[in-house]
């Protein structure tokens, strides 16, 4: 089975995760020129934004790298973004947060490749029937939007439900973790919280200082409740929001401590009231560094690990 930078024809194999409000078309542009694939987060944006952001990223990657978008379905702009995408000619999405089947055709007409983001074996199976070309299998661990399956546990029995490859997320963020990815069958990974800590990410200082700070048990999922649950730093926002949880507060009640939360942290870099996504492995992040590196070092490390597992099981 192919490798994945054979599949997107990149250098590595390993794509940027779609981070709403700071995955830029600028930051997609530099993950793509560092060797990735970069990827455009849609977000909440609307379609002029994401049509803005895709013009960018190929102005900076000088239409010689390929770069994604990312689409979160619960957008109620999807439709309208769905069409920029087949109008900017971009060549790979992904999308999350439900079923893309209406969009896939289309989409695959245009000779776009779709990797949809799964948490179940039962919805990439499901999605294979669409043709996609890939799908990724992301693990609890994760920052953001996460199911409950843990990565080791996902990513083999999704490998063995479909014939489509299979890309690894969740809980990767060095050479090890991608070695393992690779050793239970995935053809490539799929990293966010590692470059929330480089020095191209777009977050607020704060942010990249709390990544930094984190310790492995520092995060929680806040949205249980009410069937969306996200993984957060732990800060006053997020015990806030589980203590009503708790108690059984209703929606409206929830959604007053959470609207706006991402964006006070990613711009304003409110590192307690603000919604801090990042995933179980930022308590491995010590240091900000260049994309490039964070790239380069997974894949060489990786690699080293295989290497040398392969020696002493001879």
């Amino acid at each position: 089975m192919k490798k994945l930078n054979e599949i997107l024809g990149t250098q590595y194999p390993i794509i940027q995760g779609g981070m709403a409000n700071i995955a830029t078309g600028e930051f997609a542009a530099a993950c793509s020129n560092a060797g990735a694939l970069g990827m455009i987060a849609t977000g909440a944006w609307d379609a002029d934004r994401v049509r803005k952001e895709v013009r960018r990223a190929r102005k900076l990657t000088e239409g010689k790298k390929p770069f994604g978008v990312n689409l979160m379905l619960m957008n109620p702009c999807a439709d309208d973004i769905a069409q920029v995408i087949l109008d900017e000619g971009v060549q790979v999405v992904t999308t999350g947060a439900g079923n893309p089947g209406q969009y896939i055709p289309a989409w695959k007409e245009a000779g776009i490749k779709v990797l949809p983001v799964v948490a179940a074996a039962v919805l990439a199976k499901r999605l294979e029937r669409y043709g996609v070309d890939a799908v990724i299998a992301e693990g609890t661990e994760s920052g953001g939007h996460v199911g409950e399956m843990t990565t080791m546990a996902l990513v083999p029995q999704v490998i063995d439900a479909v014939s489509v490859p299979v890309v690894a997320a969740g809980g990767i963020a060095d050479g090890r973790q991608m070695a393992a990815a690779m050793a239970l069958g995935a053809c490539g990974v799929q990293v966010g919280t590692c470059l929330l800590a480089s020095v191209e990410c777009p977050v607020h200082e704060n942010y990249k200082q709390a990544v930094l700070k984190a310790k492995d048990t520092d995060t929680a999922v806040t949205g249980r409740s009410i069937g969306g649950p996200v993984r957060v730093l732990k800060n006053k926002m997020a015990r806030e929001y589980l203590a009503l949880e708790k108690r059984g507060a209703t929606l409206e009640e929830l959604e007053t401590v959470t609207i706006g939360g991402l964006r006070r942290a990613v711009l304003e870099g409110d590192v307690e009231h603000g919604s801090v996504m990042m995933g179980q492995v930022a308590g491995l992040l010590h240091e900000i560094r260049p994309v490039r590196q964070i790239f380069e070092e997974l894949y060489t490390g990786g690699k080293a690990v295989l290497e040398s597992v392969n020696q002493e099981w001879r």
